[in-house]
This record gives structure tokens, sequence and C-alpha cells, in this order.
């Protein structure tokens, strides 16, 4: 009897101190478990790093092919001079390596101010807007070419490019008998130029070509339109912007619709896009 109670107490003892045991190693696992997460905290966070992390930022921005074409232009990290900007300072600006070799052109003559720097056409107003602010010319400069341009240079005559004779445009340095030619053939069957640039569209007629001839050309005049009530299809045709296919697209919708009213109808094509609209739009009318 003693024994049985002996054992009995024996065995409670043991297995109150193996819950003492599970407790003591277990509940801890079960705390941490349960136990909601702190944020985590970066205490070596300062100024430097932040201002490191913000270039960075940029930097991927600036070198991401597919970013807004918008913002490609970049301002000018300093005040410069126009005429001494390198090939490279003007691409770090957002320009293509054929426009910065435009601008060198331009400025082995000598670029004299904002209103001259405004006029070369690789310049947008984009970009303009983002460097006048920084340019700045010597007086050295200005006083060099002042005196350049009153005892050295011939006084310059511009040419307009609708009004002007083969024998006329050849005044334009390099253009020569082939280029004039082929300006005034390109010129009549186009009705004549609403815009210079419109040159680039003349056989062999390249950037280099047309940056050399900008300074010294301009356009005036009226140009010559094609009813679209009244043109026939040769007459369609016969104009450099329109195919055949798109001139009896023009001459159906006319039979099938009536008259157009407005020049925007001719939009009904399905051969015209936008961009050919807007070359195509200063040669229409629709007069009856």
């Amino acid at each position: 009897m003693g024994n049985d109670q002996y054992s009995k107490s024996t065995t409670r003892g043991i297995l109150i101190f193996a819950g003492i045991l599970i407790i003591a190693f277990v509940l801890p696992d079960l705390w941490a478990y349960f136990k909601p997460e702190e944020p985590v905290k970066i205490s070596m966070w300062n100024d430097r790093l932040e201002s490191e992390f913000n270039r960075l930022e940029r930097n991927a921005g600036n070198n991401n092919p597919y970013r807004d074409k918008a913002n490609k232009y970049s301002r000018p990290p300093a005040k410069f001079d126009p005429n001494k900007y390198t090939l490279e300072e003007w691409m770090a600006l957002g320009l293509s390596e054929k426009q910065a070799a435009v601008i060198l052109k331009f400025s082995r003559y000598g670029i004299r101010s904002n209103d001259y720097l405004k006029r070369i056409f690789v310049i947008d107003e984009k970009l303009f807007a983002l460097i006048k602010d920084s340019t700045m010319y010597s007086d050295t400069q200005k006083e060099y070419q002042s005196e350049k341009i009153t005892f050295d240079m011939p006084k310059i005559t511009l040419v307009d490019i609708n009004m002007a004779t083969e024998e006329e445009l050849q005044q334009v340095k390099g253009v020569g008998p082939f280029f004039a030619k082929q300006i005034v053939k390109y010129r009549d069957a186009l009705g004549g130029f609403h815009d210079e640039r419109q040159l680039l569209k003349v056989w062999k007629v390249d950037e280099e070509k047309f940056a050399a001839w900008k300074p010294y050309i301009y356009t005036s005049g009226e140009i010559k339109k094609l009813s679209l009530n009244l043109a026939s299809l040769e007459e369609l045709e016969a104009h450099p912007l329109i195919s055949w296919n798109l001139a009896n697209s023009i001459v159906k919708l006319r039979l099938q619709n009536g008259p157009f009213k407005r020049i925007e109808d001719v939009k009904r094509s399905a051969l015209m896009n936008e961009q050919l609209f807007e070359e195509l739009k200063w040669y229409l009318s629709v007069k009856e």
C-alpha cells in the first residue's frame, strides 16, 4: 500500500516537472511567433545618401530610351558662349550628332545674339526656352563680328525661293546650276514652297546643304492650289504629294458624296493620314 502511494506521488511530480520544462522551452517560441513585427528602420540614412539616391534616380531617367521625347532636352549646367560649345556639349543638351554639327557650322560665321541663335532651324522652341537665359556673348566676339560684317563680308542678298529664277537662285553660295534647276522643277510641280525646309524634298539636297543655304533664302508669294472639286484625276496625280491611288480616291469621294465643303473632308479617304494632310493642306482648296 505504501509503495503504491509513493509511486503515485512520484509520477505526479514527474508530470509537473515535465510540464514546467515544456512551458519554459515552448512559450518563448509561441510568443515570438504571434508577436507583431516592428517596421524596419534605416538608421544610417542621411543627407548624403539621399542626395546620391536622387542623382541615381535622375540618371536612370535620363538613360531611359523610352522616356517622353518632349522632355529630351537638358538645361545647360552653367552660362556658356554658343560660339565655343563643342559637339559633345551640344549633344549633352539633347541634340543629335547631326543637329549639333549643324550648329557648329553656324558658329564658324559667328552667333552674335539669341535672336540669331533662335534662327538656327535645329534649335526648336523647347530647347531655346531652356538655353536662352544661359547664353552669353563676349564683347570681343561682338566687336569682331561687327568689324567682319562691316569691312570683310559682302552684303548678303536674300533670295525668295518661290519667285527666283534659276539664275537668281545661283546667287546663293553652294546652289549652282544643277540645284537651281532641281529647285525650280520641284517648286513648279509643288505649286510653291510654304516653308524653306521643303527644299529637303528636292533631289540630292541634304541637311548640310540646307544649313548652308538657310541664312540666304526666304519664301513669299501665293501658293498655287488644287481644287478638290474641279481638279481632274490627272491634275491631282501630277502633284508630287499625291499618288495615283490617292487621286483616284479623291475623285471617287467627290462623285459619291458631292462637292467637298472643307479641305478637311479629304481625310475621309482611307489613303489620307494626318501627316500627309498636314503637308498637303497648303495646296488644296474647295473652290467650285
